[in-house]
């Protein structure tokens, strides 16, 4: 029994995975783009072009950051190849509830959602205050390969409604 749960796990993974990521050269890539480095995605903050060889194809050196740990990544590939570039998306969400370390959202159609954590350091504390002092916040949350982060929050604007 157990075996058919572990390949269902992987079944669903695979399948989902697929929209993580897309191909791009490395001679298509921008500073203040997304790249995937050893598997993490990153936000690229330096890059530079070595001439060609005498044997071979130019290289792009790349300096990235962790969009979710803030660690700073490299790598070197030829610019002719294809790296990939995660999918990333940011949403802003309506901060209903804190919860246990997790933020309880809201969609702007109303659709809950509770499986963003509260924040590590000042965000945190900034958002978890917000609330505590009453204040209406919408939470701004990426969302890259499968992981999330809220990444700040603001004041919702008065009287919108």
């Amino acid at each position: 029994m157990s075996d058919d749960e572990s390949h269902n796990q992987v079944f669903e993974t695979s399948g989902s995975g697929a929209s993580l990521t897309f191909p791009i050269q490395c001679s298509a890539l921008r500073k203040g783009g997304h790249v995937v480095i050893k598997g993490r995605p990153c936000k690229i903050v330096d890059m530079s072009t070595s001439k060609t060889g005498k044997h071979g194809h130019a290289k792009v050196h790349l300096v990235a950051i962790d969009i979710f740990t803030g660690k700073k990544l490299e790598d070197i590939s030829p610019s002719t190849h294809n790296m990939d570039a995660p999918n990333v998306r940011r949403d802003e969400y309506q901060l209903v509830n804190i919860d246990e370390g997790f933020l309880n959202l809201m969609t702007n159609d109303g659709t809950p959602k509770d499986d963003v954590k509260v924040p590590e350091g000042d965000l945190g504390k900034e958002i978890t205050e917000g609330f505590n002092d009453g204040k209406d916040l919408l939470v701004t949350v990426v969302s890259a390969m499968g992981e999330e982060q809220a990444i700040s929050s603001k004041e919702a604007p008065k009287g919108a409604a």
